[in-house]
């Protein structure tokens, strides 16, 4: 009994040192949690189209991450901007803000079309049977970026906009917002993206992915010899960092696609991969972002890998993670109880995303921790390249944590 109540009054001593950072985390995960459900309803409404058009699997979890790595970047860098006090919301290419606008859909058109290009090797390099053709990718890759890269885009800024309007840490908000933003919407478009390559004449898929494949490389290489030098810059360090976290978060596809038969059994569990491969990321992209800050205030030292000065930014991450993982559990179960679809239970399902979620968060803010110290210290910015090696990192061992825990508890 002593021992619970030193517990609980340490919990409310960790909240009360952060109750802002606690609220606004928790509430922008929820939000993040409900989106996330949203995605896999879309999920296991496409499981016929994934079959009909084999190796497009291969693509979902890189395509949906790409928005996330991109464009939680983008929120990290204005959130140090915020920071530092120079944050002026402006379109004008000549802006700190303009530039970084013009940097973040230059890589999101040029990476999904390099992104085409891996999933389909990937596809073949793993056994993939009769996956579709490489223009078919590149037709899909670039039609379902299209929308996502400007929504996601405007919810980035007005997430920026109103953090400091309300004089909330925009470090808490930004990622998760933005990666369950890039998860509802890239989706769907991904989908109604297939329809350019299903049932169409067969000049179509190869003219777009002709066009695709011009606009992508005219916009990176505009971007990579503009003169102006935050562009330059940004784009420089950001798009090989980019192009590894699309390869990797090309291994969660596959991963989910080895085991597809048996997941689509038990079509719950369909339905929370999404959020719960969004979540690890976007609690790590918390830690991430904070790092990132604290570097370029002064805060942490970058020449000593030490958790005490982090301390506290990997104690809210862990007070966000184990509610919002418990919440995903229940939702789940509620959701497929709603939408007639089978589930393991509630209780199996909040000890799955308990089990899964803490694992991969643990696993995923390792990866934050260390990307953003080597990173600083190889003279990088970290704000460029820690989110996407953390949302891509999450998307591959959030698959195999999931897997290993399904296996764990006996779920399929």
């Amino acid at each position: 009994m002593l021992g619970r109540t030193r517990f609980v009054r340490r919990f409310l001593a960790l909240v009360r040192a952060d109750p802002a950072g606690f609220r606004t985390g928790f509430v922008a995960h929820l939000f993040a949690t409900g989106t996330g459900l949203a995605a896999g309803l879309t999920l296991g409404a496409i499981t016929g189209t994934l079959e009909q058009l084999p190796g497009l699997l291969v693509l979902v979890p890189a395509a949906v991450g790409l928005r996330g790595n991109v464009f939680g970047a983008l929120g990290s860098r204005l959130g140090t901007l915020v920071a530092t006090g120079t944050f002026r919301l402006s379109a004008r290419r000549d802006t700190e803000v303009g530039q970084n606008i013009w940097a973040a859909l230059s890589l999101s058109l040029s990476v999904s079309l390099l992104l085409a290009v891996i999933a389909k090797g990937v596809a073949e390099a793993f056994g993939v049977s009769n996956a579709i053709s490489l223009e078919d990718m590149v037709a899909v890759s670039m039609v379902g970026a299209l929308l996502p890269s400007v929504v996601v885009l405007a919810i980035t800024l007005g997430v920026a906009a109103l953090s400091v309007e309300r004089e909330w840490d925009i470090d808490n908000v930004s990622v998760p917002t933005i990666t369950a933003a890039g998860d509802v919407i890239t989706l769907p478009s991904l989908f109604l993206a297939t329809y350019v390559i299903r049932d169409v004449p067969g000049w179509l898929p190869a003219t777009v992915a002709i066009i695709g494949t011009v606009t992508a490389v005219a916009a990176i290489v505009s971007s990579l010899r503009s003169h102006l030098q935050i562009v330059r810059r940004i784009v420089r360090e950001s798009l090989p960092f980019v192009i590894i976290a699309a390869t990797v978060s090309t291994l969660a596809g596959v991963t989910i696609q080895t085991r597809i038969d048996s997941l689509a059994r038990e079509p719950a569990l369909l339905i929370v991969i999404p959020p719960l491969l969004s979540l690890a990321g976007s609690l790590a992209g918390i830690l991430s972002a904070r790092i990132s800050t604290k570097m370029h205030l002064g805060v942490v030292d970058p020449s000593r890998l030490s958790l005490r000065p982090i301390g506290e930014d990997i104690t809210l991450v862990y007070l966000v993670a184990i509610p919002t993982f418990l919440v995903l559990g229940i939702a789940a179960d509620v959701l497929a109880v709603v939408a007639d679809l089978r589930s393991p239970g509630v209780l199996e399902m909040i000890g799955l995303m308990l089990l899964a979620g803490m694992v991969a968060t643990t696993l995923a803010c390792l990866v934050a921790f260390v990307a953003g110290f080597v990173t600083y210290r190889m003279g990088w910015d970290p704000d460029n390249n820690g989110i996407p090696m953390v949302s891509s990192a999450s998307d591959f061992l959030g698959a195999v944590s999931l897997m290993l825990s399904i296996a764990i508890l006996g779920l399929s």
